[in-house]
């Protein structure tokens, strides 16, 4: 990327960076990219995690692009609704949010843990800037209807990545070749 193309703010979800995710390894190949700093997977305090989000973006120069994954996708939402630094984001690569709003599968937060740290509700106002959602079919953290309907809200595109799970190391994703071409798209518009 040039100096006159954005630079990629990552933003992982709840469990923060994984060495083998694509998001990891997405920023490890890209020239101009930024990641919202670990906050570590026991902080779950949402406004914490958005004034991070703010931080990094107010310290970059120029056009952001925003790729963001699971919980980060939500907290994305949550920044959007709070911030003066909106009309900096030329566009946002949304990748398997999350739903909150139903009961989360073991080992992930409660709605209970999520709403006392401040996730609940889900923003639903459409987002200040271009975004798409990338969907799964089969992804145990939100049925494809359901996160179909918040990218609806959120004014995003949907893109059907058909059955990928949660697009993570666990369903069998490392390496993300999609990501690359799905950023540059959001860039060129």
């Amino acid at each position: 990327m040039t100096a006159r193309n954005p630079t990629v703010l990552i933003v992982p979800g709840l469990r923060d960076h994984v060495a083998e995710h694509w998001q990891t390894l997405l920023a490890a190949r890209l020239p101009n990219v930024r990641a919202v700093p670990p906050m570590g997977r026991e902080e779950l305090d949402c406004s914490a995690r958005v004034a991070a989000i703010d931080h990094a973006i107010s310290e970059i120069e120029g056009p952001v692009l925003i790729v963001a994954h699971s919980g980060g996708c939500v907290m994305l939402a949550h920044w959007a609704r709070a911030t003066s630094h909106g009309a900096k984001v030329r566009g946002a690569l949304l990748a398997t949010p999350p739903d909150f709003d139903r009961p989360m599968p073991g080992g992930y937060p409660t709605l209970q843990v999520l709403d006392a740290s401040g996730w609940l509700p889900v923003p639903r106002e459409r987002l200040p800037f271009r975004s798409l959602v990338a969907a799964s079919r089969n992804d145990p953290l939100g049925s494809f209807v359901r996160v179909s309907a918040l990218a609806q809200d959120w004014g995003s595109e949907l893109l059907d990545l058909g059955e990928v799970g949660h697009l993570n190391p666990a369903s069998g994703y490392g390496e993300w070749p999609l990501a690359g071409p799905l950023i540059e798209k959001l860039a060129r518009a």
